[in-house]
């Protein structure tokens, strides 16, 4: 049984290479000017590497007015001010609520799930003359509730939407942040912030022995499930154009973003950075796991059948949207087998960077310039055109020239 000094130490561990990432940033001199409460690199959103925090902070090399809220805008996003209760723990008989969940998490559509959506309260609503933002809370299985971040644009009727979803250890403070709402939702497209199954306030009325990659199967297949019920929530609200949906995964994230791509054609573009994936190497080799005591168990065979027909690498080739996936050499939170799995599994119209460390990706994708190629590609995801052929031309030669390849104008 896992202790809670244990998963201390799993977090421990990852954040010391994230702090090697930040040492690393720190001597080339781009430290964050000012930032609000979550912009800087979280540590506990290791299991990634965090390269998203720091590329999409403002740097002390980019312009003041960049970096700053809106005049008179409040310095961070106000959680819910409305009393919101979770459900109790256990259900009249005393069972867990988590054990009385009825959910096919080997499938990827809800099927014969029995989950049924409740009405959605809707919490706090923060104005700022960029953006409005909307705390909202949906429920669809007992005892596990799901809070959304709503942003939309100021002055833009009914906006593409990117869906955002981070690395399993993220917590809901960077959806708060006013320097997050305003860099993914300039250029007019809105952004929905919610959390992964078995993360955050999902998890704690769970056994400190179930998390995220112990219940990989769930961890996965509820968060897939739920990404198709936030867009049914989101295409209710009637003012969002929902024929331009895009989504946004970093880590755990990126893996269930394929996933949910995949599952929901609703999805019309994909953008991952440094995605999970094969796991019969990842699970054996990753960082991640390396200080579980069970770790063993994640590479036995009974463990890998459940969580097969969930692997990214297995559905990448199905996809036929805009996707890209960034990759950073020296995170090896991702080891470089399953790198090169998921890059062999992309289809063509794939666009591929990788980059030789943090400070490379923080230098190019700074100032919210990380946002900027989904938010692109899906403003004009209802215009047909020919997608290149980005995957042959990022699959030869190294590095700097895969990059170059695939650079931004």
């Amino acid at each position: 049984m896992r202790s809670k000094f244990s998963m201390i130490v799993v977090r421990l561990a990852l954040a010391v290479i994230v702090i090697g990432f930040l040492a690393v940033s720190a001597a080339s001199g781009q430290s964050a000017s000012q930032p609000t409460p979550s912009a800087t690199p979280d540590p506990k959103a290791a299991g990634a590497g965090s390269p998203a925090a720091s590329a999409s902070t403002p740097q002390t090399s980019a312009p003041a007015t960049a970096a700053a809220p809106s005049a008179g805008a409040k310095q961070a996003v106000s959680p819910p001010e409305i009393e919101l209760k979770r459900d109790a723990k256990v259900d009249a008989s005393g069972t867990p609520l988590y054990e009385t969940i009825q959910e096919d998490w080997s499938s990827l559509q809800i099927g014969a799930s029995k989950l049924e959506p409740q009405p959605p309260i809707v919490g706090d609503v923060t104005e700022t003359d960029k953006f409005t933002s909307y705390f909202v809370r949906l429920q669809w299985r007992p005892g596990d509730p799901v809070d959304l971040w709503v942003v939309l644009p100021k002055g833009v009727k009914k906006p593409p939407v990117v869906l955002y979803l981070y690395n399993y250890l993220e917590d809901p403070e960077r959806f708060h942040n006013v320097g997050w709402s305003e860099r993914v939702t300039r250029g007019g497209v809105a952004a929905v912030g919610f959390l992964s199954a078995l993360s955050s306030d999902r998890f704690r009325d769970r056994p400190m022995k179930q998390w995220f990659v112990s219940e990989l199967q769930e961890s996965l297949g509820s968060t897939v499930h739920d990404v198709k019920f936030i867009l049914d929530y989101l295409a209710s609200r009637g003012d969002l154009d929902m024929t331009r949906v895009g989504m946004f995964g970093e880590g755990s994230g990126g893996a269930i973003a394929i996933l949910a791509a995949a599952a929901d054609p609703r999805i019309k573009v994909v953008d991952t950075l440094e995605p999970w994936g094969d796991w019969p190497e990842f699970l054996v080799q990753s960082p991640v796991v390396s200080t579980d005591p069970d770790r063993e168990e994640y590479g036995k065979p009974e463990f890998l059948k459940k969580v097969a027909p969930l692997d990214p690498v297995k559905w990448l080739p199905t996809l036929k949207v805009p996707i890209r996936v960034q990759q950073i050499q020296r995170n090896l939170i991702i080891p470089m087998e399953c790198k090169e799995s998921i890059k062999a599994a992309l289809p063509k119209q794939a666009e591929l960077l990788r980059f030789e460390g943090l400070q490379e990706l923080a230098s190019r994708e700074k100032g919210g310039a990380l946002f900027d190629w989904i938010k692109d590609k899906v403003q004009n995801s209802g215009n047909p055109q020919t997608e290149p052929d980005s995957k042959k031309s990022v699959a030869e030669g190294d590095v700097s020239h895969q990059n170059k390849s695939t650079a931004h104008p």
